[in-house]
């Protein structure tokens, strides 16, 4: 249920983050009720890949690049999180979901917007989504 829970509150970032960043998008209408009828179950898709590349992927990633975690303070976890967004689009592109992520500061970006939504909806929530 919580995984659950987790994939819908990432949704809701990457809508989000698409809605702030011109450099993410989903192939569809682009206006009215059609847009969101075409973009709901990619975006559903897109969250869920998000959601199994942070639960398996991310750890590796980060226990690998410990080094320089460390070396940097933290920081270059902002560089690993927009890594596991730009791995996402490329997950999706190969699905055929028709998501599209352009470049690295785009990706960073909107890993930090995904980042702020979780933190809002577990601030309004009063629980842990992760």
């Amino acid at each position: 249920m919580k995984f659950v829970v987790w994939t819908l509150v990432n949704a809701l970032g990457i809508a989000v983050a698409a809605w702030l960043f011109e450099g993410i998008s989903f192939e569809g209408a682009t206006s009215g009720q059609a847009e969101i009828e075409d973009k709901i179950l990619p975006l559903l898709g897109v969250a869920l890949i998000f959601s199994v590349v942070t639960a398996f992927v991310r750890p590796i990633v980060n226990l690998l690049s410990l080094p320089l975690i460390l070396l940097t303070l933290g920081l270059f976890l902002f560089v690993v999180n927009a890594l596991m967004f730009l791995l996402t689009g490329w997950a999706a592109d190969q699905l055929g979901i028709g998501f599209e992520v352009n470049g690295f500061w785009t990706a960073l970006g909107a890993s930090v917007v995904i980042t702020l939504v979780t933190w809002t909806v577990e601030a309004v929530t009063d629980s842990e989504v992760r």
